[in-house]
């Protein structure tokens, strides 16, 4: 698993609306373009797929957002009470999984408001705010695992992010990680980089029209960048399968088309659009916030590394686990 230095971020509850203030002036570089520079956090309590039974509800109102935070509090102040220090062991043959992280991380209190409105889900289109999945479609490990693969059986089939490859951070497109959501901006009249906190592997995104000749799969993918007005459009293409994970699942023809717009001292509106013919029955659309983090604070070290020794001994776990199954547990 992941090695890692990461700090608890509990985002304020402010019940404001968003957008741009008339007497606001966007901030720009000495080129005249907006300046989106800064350190940015872009994670949310409100869930990135809708729950079912809201169907085509795509905002609550103030009454039903209060509801939604106080249970967001509630969960946190659950997650901060102390266990009981006398609970006995697990249940033999039960799942234990890091519990005392997720005191620290996975949890959010801020919820997403666009336009003084509280959005159900990130996903706005399709209407329903769901993925737009093909029925019976598998992605790249899935289609490992059909063909007889174990979960276990070597280092391709874990996730790319376990193995420290990537991980959801500055990769298009961003989806808001359960921690360390927080990236820095930083442009020139050449290049816009984006370096997430987890993990730190700048994405470089050159201002062009056109893609190169030739391009190749990457844990980034090729990414190009142009100015529409006032808002930064990058197009990004050549993503790797293997960068497909549970919770965006995706193949090698996923393109992505993001949109930042500075709207106002502390906020930036993000919006994309991702189409993959192969994984999804039409494109997908998502709107989120960013928002500048406080001054003083910073991003700070994450650290992972590949061949780790947690891959290393979850592997040799499966291997063990098999050779009982072969020979029966020993005396």
């Amino acid at each position: 698993m992941m090695r890692m230095r990461t700090r608890l971020v509990i985002l304020p509850c402010l019940l404001v609306v968003s957008g741009a203030y008339a007497d606001w002036q966007v901030p720009r570089t000495t080129d005249g373009h907006p300046n989106l520079q800064g350190i940015w956090h872009y994670g949310s309590g409100t869930p990135f797929e809708r729950p079912p039974a809201l169907g085509n509800k795509r905002v609550y109102t103030d009454e039903e957002a209060r509801s939604e935070q106080r249970q967001l509090f509630k969960s946190q102040e659950q997650l901060a009470s102390p266990s009981d220090p006398d609970r006995g062991a697990p249940a033999a043959g039960a799942e234990i999984g890091n519990e005392a992280d997720q005191n620290f991380v996975g949890h959010r209190t801020n919820m997403t408001v666009i336009a003084g409105k509280y959005r159900t889900s990130l996903i706005v289109d399709p209407p329903n705010g769901r993925f737009p999945y093909r029925a019976g479609v598998m992605d790249l490990g899935e289609k490992r695992l059909a063909t007889g693969h174990g979960g276990f059986d070597g280092p391709e089939i874990r996730p790319p992010s376990e193995r420290c490859l990537n991980a959801p951070g500055p990769m298009p497109p961003m989806v808001g990680w359960t921690y360390n959501a927080n990236m820095r901006i930083v442009q020139t009249d050449k290049y816009v980089v984006i370096a997430a906190e987890m993990p730190f592997s700048p994405r470089i995104i050159p201002f062009a029209n056109e893609f190169p000749l030739y391009g190749f799969p990457s844990w980034m993918g090729q990414s190009i960048g142009r100015w529409d007005g006032d808002t930064l459009v990058v197009r990004t293409r050549y993503l790797r399968p293997d960068s497909s994970r549970e919770e965006f699942r995706m193949s090698d023809d996923m393109q992505v088309v993001e949109r930042f717009t500075r709207i106002s001292t502390n906020e930036i509106f993000y919006r994309y659009t991702v189409t993959d013919p192969k994984m999804y029955t039409q494109p997908m659309t998502v709107e989120m916030s960013m928002t500048l983090r406080r001054p003083g604070e910073h991003i700070y070290e994450f650290a992972c590394h590949e061949g780790n020794y947690s891959l290393r001994s979850i592997l040799a776990g499966a291997r063990r686990v098999e050779s009982q199954s072969v020979r029966g547990p020993a005396n």
